[in-house]
């Protein structure tokens, strides 16, 4: 409902606000921008620690990340834009309109123009409605990606769900449940509000809506979007919004590989493909190891030091391997550092954890086998924690010795049994690398 009292003192202050908006959107873009260029690196830094640290930080630094570039975007279209549209008052105070008939073009190219030129005043006035639109969808696309966000968590929250005893039905209810409405909410958005124009799909479809305005937090941005949506130029604007993400993802994936042979996104690393991730002291230091590192391409040390970190894929294999774990697996793993404290200066604690980890390293112990070339390695795993309450990590660690070894290059294949009492094996890594005595 649209309210024209012009008598209302706080429609005379937002009169007067909106008049002079164009000078704050500017502020507000150039501002961004600065900042968001300077944040882009460090969350990207922050997201390679996260990525063997939890899926929750992963995504929360994914997250972030995409919206970093979602406002980057947007804001120097906007400011690009608005340029323009400070170019076109300018000119209009020097020219006034455009007056093709001056030109003395032909008949058909004088009445196309004025077609389609139109008013100039017309134009100024599309440009204004153009940059405010996609400043304010700027922000409205921030609240939509953690809106996305939030509904991934909750996703995985319940598929946790369905994995513990008794809540096995329950956790799978809500998924389907969950994705059902995501779904709708998502065509929904797309179609503009198809779902809440027909009175029998709009009654089952308003619980989702209800219960999902929470989940998403619509409720903070809903005046916003639905301002927008009430607008013709608005909804047009927001209806391309999709396609036009789609295309520039789509056109920021486009590379050039070096060789028509080698991708330079080759998963693995062979007998043949040496892989810098995989080599400690090539890996910047900042960032956890991958899968499977040793220390150098090449060893001139009398043993070769394999780390292979922690992660939720691993530990899910060794739990599968040996079932005696599973109770333990709905085990917390988001704790408070006080409460760490408390339990550490609990002695009967400590001995059962001490027994329990030592299961666990065992049973990772016999899942795996280690070969340099065509010859099983004796391995004594240990798990190595580094670092501190910021930046830690957790890895298995053993070390071979190289008194075998003769000069030159080796491969180091890192397999693990399908199931225990098997001799079943897949092969997870290949790592060349050259020995060479000092």
């Amino acid at each position: 409902m649209k309210v024209n009292n012009s008598n209302n003192p706080l429609k005379k202050l937002l009169d007067r606000l909106q008049e002079d908006s164009w000078q704050l959107e500017l502020l507000v873009s150039g501002f961004t921008i600065f900042g968001l260029f300077h944040a882009s690196g460090p969350v990207e830094d922050a997201f390679q620690n996260a990525l063997y640290e939890g899926a929750i930080l992963k995504d929360l630094y994914q997250t972030a990340s995409l919206a970093i570039d979602i406002l980057i975007v947007n804001l120097i279209i906007h400011l690009v834009l608005r340029g323009i549209w400070i170019g076109a008052l300018g000119l209009r105070s020097v020219s006034g309109e455009v007056d093709i008939d001056s030109l003395k073009y032909s008949a058909r190219f004088t009445n196309y123009l004025n077609k389609k030129i139109g008013s100039f005043d017309t134009y100024i006035e599309k440009l204004e409605k153009l940059c405010s639109i996609i400043f304010a969808i700027s922000f409205l696309l921030i609240f939509y990606v953690a809106a996305f966000y939030i509904l991934v968590q909750i996703n995985l929250f319940f598929g946790m769900l369905s994995n513990v005893k008794g809540f096995t039905i329950v956790g799978a209810i809500m998924t389907i449940l969950l994705l059902i409405g995501a779904g709708l909410t998502f065509f929904d958005y797309v179609t503009q509000g198809l779902l809440k124009k027909n009175k029998w799909v709009s009654k089952l479809y308003f619980p989702f809506y209800w219960v999902f305005s929470y989940l998403t937090l619509s409720f903070l941005y809903r005046p916003l979007f639905y301002n927008l949506l009430d607008n013709k130029f608005g909804r047009k604007v927001s209806l391309l919004l999709l396609p036009f993400y789609v295309s520039i993802l789509f056109i920021s994936s486009i590379y050039k590989e070096q060789s028509a042979f080698v991708s330079f996104f080759s998963s693995r690393s062979s007998s043949i493909l040496a892989k810098s991730g995989h080599y400690e002291d090539l890996v910047k230091k900042d960032f956890n190891i991958n899968v499977l590192t040793i220390q150098s391409k090449v060893i001139r040390d009398p043993y070769i030091k394999v780390s292979i970190p922690i992660s939720n894929a691993i530990e899910n294999r060794i739990i599968k391997f040996n079932k005696d774990l599973i109770p333990f697996k709905s085990k917390a793993r988001y704790k408070s550092f006080i409460v760490i404290g408390e339990m550490e200066n609990n002695g009967s604690n400590k001995v059962n954890t001490d027994s329990l980890q030592q299961e666990y390293l065992n049973t990772f112990g016999r899942m795996c086998l280690i070969k340099i070339d065509s010859i099983a390695c004796k391995t004594d795993f240990v798990i190595n924690i580094k670092g501190d309450e910021m930046k830690r990590s957790i890895n298995f660690e053993t070390y071979i010795s190289t008194n075998f070894l003769t000069e030159g290059k080796h491969v180091l294949t890192f397999s693990r049994y399908k199931h225990i009492n098997t001799d079943s094996l897949i092969s997870i890594r290949e790592i060349p690398f050259w020995f060479y005595k000092n």
